[in-house]
């Protein structure tokens, strides 16, 4: 018998802030870069192809002492039954005795394990006077992506949203995104702490919505992608030097959000050589020729470890290509686990 703990979304919001997310990201990825954490191969299946499919991404972090996986289905004509469209669920268990320690609703915690991961590969990469930031994307992920990279940096005083498939939603977004900021995120600190004032004068930035998606590539130091595309939205001769690119969309064989030929002159960082090349935005490139795996100068890991250099010169453009790894769930479940059990959140039960 195993006493598994169960937490469902409403658990992992109440404990989680992205300022510790965030750090533990970044433990993570040192962790991949020491060899103190193993990612497996990740599985997909499609049941019907183009309307129902899952995937399950799973690895081993050594330091604390867990393994596990984080299985994400997906069915189109949920719908209409008035079910979610998107499932995810992580299972956690002791890498000491292989006992199941942790079931937790997986939606929260990738929202929160991806936004962090877009932010860290501004903090390391974009121009530390960055001043604007471009989402591409108004969808689910946007806010986490905007709540993380404000936090990360210093100097962020313009938001721009674009969203091209539905501008009214990236409307929506931009006129609700600080009351979001504020009650998602900003309300896990103390008010009056030193903490507190600095989130908030950063979660104070300006907000746009841009309709011209060349001139506001033009204008930006940091885009993030976050969107299913399957094509580019951005051209190369629109990005100015300098620029940094965090790129969240692409975790499947097709999908493209920036235009192949920016790699082309980029400086090409990833979360996992192996996944990326498979799924992430570098594919298209490599697949057409334009740059080759060796050209992928390092995983993030290496950069946050110190085994690499960044940026080299505030001319670079750097690219991140993150598609999500196991590990990210894992370590931020652990730290949702441990948080719960300190507030006597969750449920425990006997398996």
């Amino acid at each position: 018998m195993s006493k598994v703990m169960v937490l469902n979304q409403k658990a992992i919001e109440e404990v989680l802030d992205m300022k510790q997310v965030i750090e533990v990201i970044e433990k993570v990825y040192l962790s991949k870069s020491t060899d103190s954490a193993v990612v497996w191969p990740m599985i997909f299946y499609e049941f019907e192809p183009g309307n129902a499919d899952m995937d399950i991404k799973s690895g081993y972090l050594k330091e604390n002492e867990i393994y596990g996986l984080k299985l994400v289905s997906w069915f189109s004509e949920n719908g209409k039954k008035e079910l979610p469209l998107l499932y995810g669920t992580t299972l956690v268990f002791d890498s000491n005795t292989g006992a199941p320690i942790g079931l937790l609703d997986a939606e929260y915690i990738t929202g929160m394990r991806t936004g962090a991961a877009g932010a860290i590969g501004a903090k390391y990469l974009a121009r530390k006077d960055s001043e604007n930031l471009l989402m591409i994307g108004a969808g689910h992920q946007a806010t986490f992506q905007i709540a993380a990279t404000l936090i990360a940096m210093d100097n962020i005083n313009t938001v721009r949203i674009y969203d091209a498939m539905d501008l009214d939603k990236a409307k929506s977004l931009s006129s609700s995104l600080k009351e979001k900021l504020t009650e998602k995120f900003l309300s896990r600190y103390e008010k009056g702490t030193e903490l507190y004032d600095s989130i908030a004068k950063k979660f104070d930035a300006n907000v746009e919505v841009v309709t011209d998606i060349k001139e506001a590539v033009g204008k930006s130091d940091i885009i993030i992608t976050a969107t299913p595309s399957r094509k580019p939205m951005i051209m190369k001769e629109w990005v100015k030097k300098g620029t940094h690119f965090s790129c969240v969309g692409s975790d499947m064989e097709g999908k493209q959000e920036i235009d192949e030929n920016i790699f082309k002159s980029a400086r090409v960082y990833v979360d996992d050589i192996v996944q990326a090349i498979k799924v992430g935005e570098v594919e298209i490139p490599i697949k057409k020729g334009i740059v080759e795996k060796k050209d992928i100068i390092a995983e993030i890991g290496e950069l946050v470890a110190g085994y690499t250099s960044g940026r080299n010169s505030d001319d670079d453009i750097t690219i991140y290509d993150t598609t999500g790894i196991a590990l990210q769930d894992l370590a931020t479940s652990k730290l949702a686990l441990d948080l719960a059990k300190e507030k006597g959140l969750g449920v425990e039960v006997d398996l």
